[in-house]
């Protein structure tokens, strides 16, 4: 099934497909009701499964996301991540229970589960599209999805909750909404620190346990924060944010493990929803899936969106792209197997009816992301794309400045390692020369008296910053 979804994600980009639909279709196609015939129903292991790739997902598109490009929007995001979730809960609620037999919890709870953006979805479609927006629309959209799960999580547990006891006070949510963004903050914050501490200072011998050692301080991010009562996604989002912006040993391998970690597990999550849905149990609320879609899309949505941008100035176009990038995908399909956990009566179908809506906003929004860029006037041509630190990072152009650079006695550098020198992204240290002995340096070398450098830039603003953080006291004026 892997190597089948690795083919067929190959192929998707040229078909237009988003890639996530295919992997969905296939773990569907393997399941009891297709040729692949395996029998799969537990919603247990299921849930375990999305946790487990909900934490690499939100921790690879942590990691690769620029503090430099998301800080002029951090309050757009955190708005739209917060206040837009929770209108769009309670919007799509009313419409359900306006439509259907569904008390008003109930409403709420269905609402909840599909209220937050997909970050696998928005991260995947819109890197695999390489689209190129203007006015920092991306990393509104990235930020937006990275961060709005934790509360539209907060928001399935209160209204489960509410369901399972409706003798519960509507209000007593919210000290628990409280107690998961405050404590799932601070803990996010304080395992950052000690993240980014002990990758550079543990010293490990070889270069491929450091994405191991980081998968591990994911894993304790996320239980340490579940078990002091806090959002295990946010503390693990915020973390990923802050360690993707510092200088890390072995940091470009890091990158790239959780890049195929991410993937890995954006499949496997797909799949796995698709062997636990049966077709023919959704069959039946393809009508009522389509009016919660279209309202979902062409209401609740933009409706949440208008008002949680209220405070801040933009362009009713933008906003508008804005609301048609709501794309929903395999997290509500996750979050649907916590009613079926707990056994309440409208279980079924709610997780049908999420799955429905689900599969549709890949289809309809997915599958338009470029065309609506161009139709409200928010697309860039690709060869003007601002390029960012990550993008610097990972990228092949030739560099074209040599220099060497001798560290003599009395420079403040000397004794420190490589890593602690927030060396610029655009230049490199190639080589050491030291004692007629060669050394290939990683960020956890430490430089001597009387080194010698051999450092290579991008351009001569780049060696002028080597200059200032070496301080050598040079200049290229």
């Amino acid at each position: 099934m892997l190597f089948i979804s690795i083919v067929a994600g190959k192929t998707s980009y040229k078909l237009g497909v988003p890639t996530l639909l295919l992997f969905l279709l296939i773990g569907m196609l393997s399941g009891s009701e297709g040729i692949g015939g395996i029998q799969f129903d537990n919603s247990r292991v299921a849930q375990f499964v999305g946790i487990v790739s909900l934490n690499f997902i939100l921790f690879s598109g942590g990691l690769d996301t620029d503090w430099k490009s998301i800080k002029p929007v951090l309050w757009v995001g955190v708005s739209l991540s917060t206040l837009g979730v929770l209108i769009t809960a309670l919007s799509v609620g009313l419409l359900v229970y306006w439509l259907t037999d569904f008390t008003l919890y109930e409403g709420f709870l269905l609402g909840a589960i599909v209220s937050s953006t997909d970050a696998a979805a928005v991260f995947s479609i819109l890197r695999s599209k390489s689209l190129a927006l203007k006015a920092n629309l991306r990393p509104t959209l990235e930020l937006e999805s990275g961060s709005n799960d934790p509360m539209a999580y907060v928001l399935v547990i209160a209204f489960l909750s509410l369901v399972v006891n409706p003798e519960m006070s509507f209000w007593s949510i919210i000290p628990l909404f409280l107690q998961q963004m405050l404590i799932g903050a601070t803990m996010g914050f304080l395992m950052a620190l000690l993240s980014k501490w002990v990758i550079n200072r543990i010293q490990l011998d070889f270069e491929g346990l450091y994405p191991v050692l980081v998968v591990a301080l994911m894993f304790g991010t996320f239980s340490m924060t579940d078990y002091s009562g806090g959002n295990g996604f946010l503390a693990v989002y915020i973390t990923a944010v802050f360690l993707g912006n510092q200088e890390l040993i072995h940091k470009k391998t890091i990158l790239k493990v959780f890049d195929g970690f991410a993937w890995l597990m954006q499949i496997v999550l797909f799949l796995i929803l698709g062997l636990l849905v049966n077709p023919s149990e959704v069959v039946p609320y393809i009508g009522i899936g389509l009016v919660l879609s279209f309202g979902l899309i062409l209401f609740a949505r933009p409706l949440a969106v208008f008002i949680s941008l209220i405070p801040f100035r933009m362009k009713n176009r933008r906003r508008w792209y804005i609301s048609w990038v709501g794309l929903r995908g395999a997290v509500p399909i996750v979050f649907a197997t916590y009613p079926l956990l707990a056994g309440i009566e409208q279980a079924n179908m709610i997780f049908n009816l999420v799955f429905f809506i689900s599969v549709s906003s890949v289809i309809i929004q997915g599958t338009t992301l470029g065309y609506f860029a161009r139709l409200f006037h928010v697309s860039l041509p690709e060869k003007v794309k601002r390029v960012t630190d990550i993008d610097a990072l990972w990228s092949n152009r030739p560099k074209t400045n040599l220099k060497e650079i001798r560290l003599h006695k009395g420079n403040r550098v000397i004794g420190k390692k490589i890593v602690d020198l927030a060396f610029p992204k655009t230049a490199l240290i190639v080589l050491i020369e030291r004692n007629n002995e060669y050394i290939t340096p990683n960020g956890n070398t430490v430089l001597l008296e009387d080194d010698l450098l051999h450092v290579i830039a991008n351009h001569a603003d780049s060696l002028q910053q080597v200059f200032d953080c070496l301080q050598t006291g040079e200049n290229m004026q």
